[in-house]
């Protein structure tokens, strides 16, 4: 009973959806040892309480959300099927899931560091805080943005000990990147949060100002990454995955049309997981060959 209730309380968070988030932490590492020269004593154990810390980080806050808006999803036809509302599960086994992952976080955050156990309340309050902004700004996605944007920050700081601001444009990026596909796919709730007085930018701008604003902020992105590039020095494999970022991106916009959202889930579900993916294999690659003298 209890792992099937584990089972259903995973598939509530989209615990598989941490990979949009994770290689751009990694991504985040990656650099702060190249930075460093690369020690190789601890750095593997390193990398496993990043990755744990990140996941601790992100269920708790995917946690939170269920249940703080377990009863707006209740009344929303396109969530009313969400595990809380529809009654798969309790309250009290979500509550239960999100205290041991907020444990998690804590105790990776202190393995990983001293500044980093101190930083880990600040990030559960971002990541858990999200959950709030609808109900008084049309600007949650940008807080949704940096809630994820902070991983590659917090990944160096994990390694390093101390914030390089170099480190803040892979953030900026993963602000923008995740802010505009957000906006792609809140547009299948403009007529509910209309209805039901929540906040959003389709409901601000209508549903082609939202698209249209979620282009700047890809671009937006892309900036970031050039700038970020330019800042670490990388070479021709690292300008190749923005390169490929880009024309996934393209094609991602491709897919959705303000009088047709019927493959909003492709847009956002598939091509982003692909984005986050192959950006970090292509600067990874620059990196380790740099590192090789290739």
């Amino acid at each position: 009973m209890f792992f099937q209730r584990l089972r259903l309380t995973l598939d509530m968070i989209k615990f598989e959806h941490s990979i949009f988030a994770l290689p751009f932490a990694l991504t985040g590492a990656m650099l702060a040892w190249r930075n460093a020269g690369f020690p190789a004593e601890g750095a593997a154990w390193k990398l496993v309480w990043i990755v744990v810390a990140m996941v601790g980080a992100r269920s708790a806050g995917m946690a939170f959300n269920r249940i703080l808006d377990a009863d707006i999803d209740g009344l929303n036809p396109r969530t009313k099927s969400r595990h809380l509302p529809a009654g798969l599960l309790s309250a009290g086994f979500a509550w239960g899931f999100l205290i041991f992952m907020a444990g998690v976080l804590v105790a990776a955050a202190g393995m990983l560091g001293p500044l980093c156990l101190q930083l880990s309340p600040l990030a559960l309050a971002i990541v858990m805080g999200y959950s709030y902004t609808k109900r008084f700004t049309s600007w949650s996605h940008l807080v949704l943005g940096f809630a994820l944007g902070i991983a590659p920050a917090a990944a160096w700081i994990a390694v390093e000990g101390s914030l390089d601001l170099r480190i803040l444009w892979l953030t900026a990026a993963v602000t923008f990147w995740t802010a505009g596909f957000d906006m792609i796919y809140s547009c299948q709730d403009f007529e509910f949060d209309r209805g039901a007085g929540l906040h959003s930018v389709p409901k601000r701008l209508g549903i082609a100002g939202a698209l249209a604003l979620s282009r700047g902020l890809h671009l937006a992105m892309l900036v970031c990454l050039v700038m970020l590039l330019q800042s670490f020095s990388l070479g021709l494999l690292g300008a190749v995955g923005i390169g490929i970022v880009a024309l996934l991106l393209v094609y991602e916009h491709s897919l959705v049309k303000a009088d047709d959202l019927s493959r909003v889930n492709a847009a956002f579900f598939t091509v982003n997981g692909y984005v986050s993916v192959l950006f970090f294999v292509f600067w990874a690659a620059d990196v380790w060959y740099a590192r090789r003298g290739v």
